[in-house]
């Protein structure tokens, strides 16, 4: 498929470079240019062998493409709990309301719940996602079948997984196709035993790979690990050899300076959910201080239980927001940093280091978004307006691989959605019955 964008606004996310007026062109998965009209001019008369013939040419019409969002933390077929398990504390909300219904759910209840969030996905102008669930298998044939970029690691922990599956999923499911890779990684510490964990460091070495896990999350996980070992969960963990290659941790709320020296050195990844830590009371991330220690923070949204809400938007809105609030400082984390976090640094943490930018080269993940609207005008600040006050109606197209998946609100996913609803529906009245 060969796809030409013109008369586009066109924002690269590449350090340095200004939004510009001009067009981009995709080859298959790959974008093949990305410049102005002068610049594609150039082009054609220095590739005059190049055979510039395109199954689709659209004009952008002054609208904006960029790189598509990345959700760096969710649990997609949560879709099931979602407004079923709500105003409750964390640990309440786990053991009372989540793994009860999680222990019913069978891998073709999740491939098909996994569906509805990868759409939501696709409206809010994602184009991966970092994932994390019990059936790591049928999540990436769901993945896969909707034509979306999906990087899982695992929740490996006590109670369900095991180390060698986790071996098993990491042999298996990275290179298993185009769209689906796969990171180590467990649940969290409270979840698993020192032994367990042991085991985990072993593997991390024995592949030199990262490592992900839910890190001090509420002020009481923190606490009860200290109680435990006299250490908090990044303390332990680092202790055990889990980061020697890297990683990072999702949520990381409740970290000390220590904590964050640990980050530092390994050069671990803070994958914030501000939207989730809110509805469930967690806290709000010391986000300013991971930037002034040069630690990257990528955005999830966390699953769509817990937040419920699968908008890249409303995070941006909130990661700044709760920071200003923290310090009660206006000033603080500012929206070109916020931007970047939900598109370059959650590619890094993912590895999907092609995904990055919009540039030749690149994959042709890539969204468009709609400047003709009143929340967009007048166009003061772009970057601004996608963090302050852009929404899912902004998101005009979502093209992941080269292929448009969702397009001014039509989905090309290989399903009917209203199919992939009632699938939801009927699996939600079975295990809720």
């Amino acid at each position: 498929m060969r796809t030409r964008f013109f008369n586009a606004r066109i924002l690269t996310m590449e350090p340095g470079k200004e939004i510009f007026t001009g067009e981009v062109w995709v080859k298959e998965d790959r974008i093949i240019f990305a410049g102005t009209e002068e610049e594609a001019r150039t082009y054609c008369d220095s590739h005059q062998d190049a055979i510039l013939v395109w199954d689709r040419e659209i004009d952008c019409k002054g609208n904006l493409l960029m790189p598509g969002f990345k959700n760096a933390h969710t649990h997609s077929a949560m879709t099931l709990m979602r407004s079923k398990a709500d105003d409750l504390p964390l640990q309440d909300w786990l053991g009372t309301q989540i793994f009860p219904i999680e222990a019913k759910m069978t891998a073709d209840d999740i491939y098909h719940l996994s569906k509805i969030a990868i759409m939501e996905y696709l409206t809010s102008g994602m184009t991966a996602a970092f994932e994390m669930y019990l059936t790591p298998f049928s999540v990436a044939d769901s993945f896969r079948d909707c034509g979306f970029r999906c990087v899982q690691t695992s929740c490996v922990n006590n109670f369900s997984q095991s180390v060698e599956l986790l071996e098993r999923y990491y042999n298996e499911l990275n290179g298993r196709d185009e769209y689906n890779s796969f990171i180590l990684g467990v649940h969290a510490e409270y979840t698993c035993s020192k032994e367990l964990l042991e085991q985990c460091a072993e593997l991390a070495r024995k592949y030199k790979a990262p490592f992900w896990a839910h890190i001090q999350e509420t002020e009481k996980e923190t606490k009860e690990c200290q109680e435990r070992y006299g250490m908090t969960p990044f303390e332990f963990l680092d202790s055990l050899g889990l980061f020697e290659y890297g990683g990072g941790g999702y949520h990381v709320i409740w970290t000390n300076e220590k904590d964050r020296e640990i980050m530092k050195k390994r050069g671990l990844y803070a994958v914030t959910n501000p939207g989730s830590n809110t509805k469930l009371a967690s806290g709000i991330a010391p986000i300013d201080q991971y930037l002034k220690d040069g630690i990257p923070v990528a955005i999830g949204t966390d699953g769509p239980a817990s937040n419920n809400c699968l908008d890249m938007f409303r995070e941006m809105f909130l990661v700044t927001g709760l920071a200003k609030l923290k310090d009660m400082d206006a000033s603080k984390v500012d929206a070109g940093e916020v931007l970047k976090m939900a598109t370059v640094n959650g590619a890094h943490a993912m590895g999907l280091k092609d995904a990055d930018y919009l540039a030749e080269g690149k994959l042709a993940d890539i969204i468009m978004i709609d400047m003709h609207q009143p929340n967009m005008q007048p166009v003061n600040n772009i970057v601004k307006n996608l963090v302050y006050s852009g929404s899912k109606s902004n998101v005009l197209m979502t093209m992941i691989g080269g292929i448009i998946r969702y397009e001014k609100g039509q989905f090309n996913i290989g399903a009917d959605p209203e199919e992939i609803y009632a699938k939801a529906a009927e699996i939600s009245k079975r295990l809720y019955s």
